[in-house]
């Protein structure tokens, strides 16, 4: 069998079953237009990135107790553009009465959460990640949030608003995620982003 990066080389179209079945690598891939492509293509995640990750999951994690769970860098089975598609966010939240607690099987997200965050990583484009951001809420996820650790900033995406940009003491809040407060100059501060 060929390796991921073979087959993301050779362009060879992949089932989200035989995606799934690939060998764990180095690289995160994603199941797009059933092709195997690098998630932080041109470049790696680094330092800041896993950071924020970490804060964040953090802070997820600690409010969502009893609702749901925060995941990284979990697939999430979706549709775009009438086909499957695997995307890996850095971090998600699902609740349980989308995907029950006692679900025991293990493979992907099979259904689309009501959170995923995307952080910005070295070389990525804003631009990019907006049309990544447009593609998830058209399949169903209630909220996307980017973080560019460079501007220091949130943005959230909605299905029926405009986005809007968190950055300072701006506390994100939201009736989608009831409970939740988070301050981007305090995450940003945490992970000891200068």
């Amino acid at each position: 069998m060929l390796s991921t990066e073979q087959l993301s080389i050779s362009h060879q179209k992949l089932t989200p079953e035989q995606f799934l079945a690939l060998p764990e690598e180095d690289i995160t891939y994603e199941l797009v237009d059933g092709q195997a492509v690098p998630k932080d293509a041109p470049m790696s995640p680094q330092r800041f990135h896993a950071s924020l990750q970490k804060r964040l999951l953090f802070i997820l994690d600690a409010w969502c107790q009893g609702k749901g769970d925060v995941y990284t860098e979990l697939a999430i089975v979706l549709q775009r553009q009438g086909q499957k598609w695997l995307p890996v966010p850095d971090l998600l939240y699902v609740s349980f009465e989308r995907w029950p607690e006692q679900q025991v099987e293990d493979g992907p997200c099979p259904t689309a959460p009501e959170l995923v965050v995307e952080i910005l990583s070295p070389g990525q484009s804003f631009g990019a990640v907006v049309q990544k951001a447009a593609d998830y809420l058209q399949a169903g996820i209630l909220r996307v949030w980017i973080v560019d650790p460079q501007a220091k900033s949130i943005t959230v995406f909605y299905p029926d608003a405009p986005p809007q940009t968190f950055a300072g003491s701006q506390a994100i809040q939201d009736d989608c995620l009831p409970g939740l407060k988070v301050v981007p100059q305090d995450v940003f501060a945490q992970a000891r982003i200068p």
